[in-house]
């Protein structure tokens, strides 16, 4: 936050402001997504951009291995997968009608260790 605060590029910036309906593959009923933040940024050549930005580790953002075994770590990891992908096919969507971007940072973009 002190970041986007302080860099002249961005012009105003929002953290969980923004609702997005989406289906979850769980329950098949309708929830909503506040991604973790809304940035309007001027780019490198100066035009105008939009973009909502969600931060996971990036384990949530990797489909888990198939397991025989059904453990409730497994399970709870296979639910986060499924809900965030549909979150995330809602969030593109929702950006595409707009013309924004739609962007997954983990730790390694962030180059975070």
């Amino acid at each position: 936050m002190v970041y986007c605060d302080k860099t002249e590029n961005i012009l105003e910036w929002g953290s969980e402001e923004i609702s997005i309906p989406y289906k979850s593959p769980i329950d098949n009923k309708w929830h909503r997504y506040f991604p973790d933040f809304y940035i309007k940024y001027k780019d490198s050549q100066g035009k105008v951009k939009r973009s909502l930005i969600e931060i996971k580790p990036f384990k949530q953002t990797q489909q888990p291995p198939l397991q025989e075994k059904k453990t409730k770590s497994y399970v709870y990891e296979v639910t986060q997968y499924v809900t965030n992908q549909a979150k995330w096919a809602a969030a593109e969507e929702f950006c595409k009608d707009r013309l924004w971007e739609f962007k997954v940072f983990t730790e390694k973009e962030l180059g975070i260790k």
